[in-house]
């Protein structure tokens, strides 16, 4: 064992011991492509038909999540516009959800109203009191009737991805937060 590959070889094997354990506890603490498609599909039922696809998506773009919200919203806007929802939030290898309100404002070029379940994948978060924070981002909508869509929502380094199943007529995009809290408020600041 004097010979300084075999040194090196033995370091490098026992290192990689050791992050392999670690590399598999990550594996638990997130959600898979699967659990997540079969999750979001009994959630809004059978009629997101393009959600597998928009999972897919996500998943390119950010990998596994470690968590998500269910729940429901309404919004409106003519140039100015409010979001009001309220969810369960889910983290993986925690047991039980906490229950989460979210309230905002946004302005840009939008107009119209709709309702919509919402299924936001959540990344980063190691404690569901983390979600209790605003979380900024950019919307694109087109609801003429229904359709899934997703943005995304940052603050440091957890990343929201609501995708959202709604019914109503709205069009446009636009910028603002949503703040989310213990409870219902009224205000959206």
């Amino acid at each position: 064992m004097s010979d300084p590959i075999s040194r090196r070889n033995v370091a490098i094997g026992l290192a990689a011991g050791a992050l392999a354990p670690g590399a598999a506890f990550a594996q638990n603490d997130t959600y898979s492509e699967p659990e997540i498609v079969r999750a979001a599909s009994d959630f809004f039922g059978a009629g997101a038909e393009g959600l597998a696809a928009v999972v897919r998506h996500v998943f390119a773009e950010n990998g596994r999540p470690n968590g998500y919200i269910q729940g429901e919203e309404g919004s409106g806007a003519i140039g100015i516009g409010l979001r009001y929802g309220q969810g369960d939030l889910r983290l993986k290898g925690r047991g039980g959800t906490t229950r989460v309100f979210w309230q905002g404002p946004s302005i840009g070029f939008d107009t119209g109203g709709n309702a919509a379940k919402v299924f936001t994948l959540i990344y980063g978060m190691g404690d569901p009191d983390e979600i209790f924070h605003r979380y900024a981002g950019v919307d694109g909508s087109a609801y003429f009737v229904g359709g899934v869509g997703v943005n995304y929502q940052r603050r440091n380094n957890v990343t929201l991805a609501p995708m959202r199943f709604g019914v109503g007529l709205r069009l446009g995009a636009n910028v603002g937060y949503l703040a989310y809290s213990r409870r219902r408020r009224i205000n959206p600041f």
